[in-house]
């Protein structure tokens, strides 16, 4: 009898060890995964930095004005001054993005997803969505400037009031999309209302709204250089305009590099929050590539 139990002990402790050798080869396999997708997107990065260096080159020489300075001279000036002037300049323009893209995700997010539940809220706020969308809102600058004054508040909030119908709608529309099936198999298990949103209408909007947000990265770096331009002396949009009025053209190019360093730094963060909190896209994106 005592002969069987040790037979037992050391067949469960075996268990044990091939469960815990599982859950490590899973762990190394995920590290390998992560690695080489981390190679994989810094080697993309790399090529798109040379192929923008190449075209800059040839436009350099071919053009011959110094209006289009090298792109060495450029690269070495913006190396020179951003720890200093410029760094500041980037991070003013930064932080009145970021509060933009806060406060858009929050309010346009929450807007969209009660627009999608409740067929109510979507038809009391669906019309005055589609007749404040195509208007071109960057006019309404000076009314800002009125209302909230000549500071960083009116340039914020002519970011958000543009971007925030991005967001909206595409969380609106990614409600929709959900089929009745996963509403029902959902509440068959008697998930309350908080579990719906957390288990199946916030996952299934959530890369809707990344996409959204990449694209409001773009949108709002345009505004805030058109912002930058009244009643300011700190911005990127502000330092590339005031080097192209003193005809400084490396420098006017070293803000440009700024801008885009900027706009890298963004969509890259985008990334890694889209790569934590929907991780089950990049799932679906490998069974289609191995189905392909």
């Amino acid at each position: 009898m005592s002969r069987l139990k040790g037979e037992m002990r050391q067949l469960g402790g075996d268990r044990a060890q091939s469960g815990d050798r599982t859950k490590s080869d899973d762990k190394s396999q995920r590290r390998l995964r992560s690695s080489a997708s981390l190679r994989g997107s810094w080697l993309q990065t790399l090529y798109g930095m040379l192929a923008i260096l190449l075209f800059w080159y040839v436009m350099h020489i071919s053009v011959g004005s110094a209006a289009i300075p090298a792109p060495h001279t450029a690269i070495l000036h913006f190396l020179r001054i951003f720890p200093g002037e410029l760094s500041k300049h980037l991070l003013v323009s930064l932080g009145r993005i970021s509060v933009a893209l806060l406060v858009s995700l929050v309010l346009g997010g929450a807007l969209g997803l009660w627009m999608g539940v409740s067929e109510r809220a979507d038809r009391w706020l669906s019309p005055v969505v589609y007749l404040l969308y195509p208007l071109p809102k960057i006019a309404f600058l000076p009314v800002l400037m009125i209302l909230f004054g000549l500071g960083e508040t009116s340039k914020i909030m002519l970011i958000i009031i543009i971007i925030i119908f991005q967001i909206l709608v595409a969380a609106r529309d990614g409600v929709r999309e959900i089929s009745k099936e996963l509403y029902y198999s959902v509440l068959s298990l008697g998930i309350g209302r908080s579990g719906l949103y957390r288990h199946l209408i916030l996952p299934a909007t959530l890369p809707k709204i990344m996409t959204a947000l990449r694209i409001c990265v773009g949108v709002s770096i345009s505004i805030l250089f058109f912002g930058e331009n009244y009643a300011t002396t700190y911005g990127i949009g502000y330092f590339i305009m005031n080097s192209w009025l003193m005809a400084d053209y490396v420098e006017m190019f070293s803000g440009i590099l700024a801008l885009s360093l900027m706009g890298f730094l963004l969509f890259k963060g985008i990334d890694l929050l889209e790569a934590r909190w929907c991780r089950w896209t990049r799932l679906t994106r490998r069974l289609t590539d191995v189905h392909k």
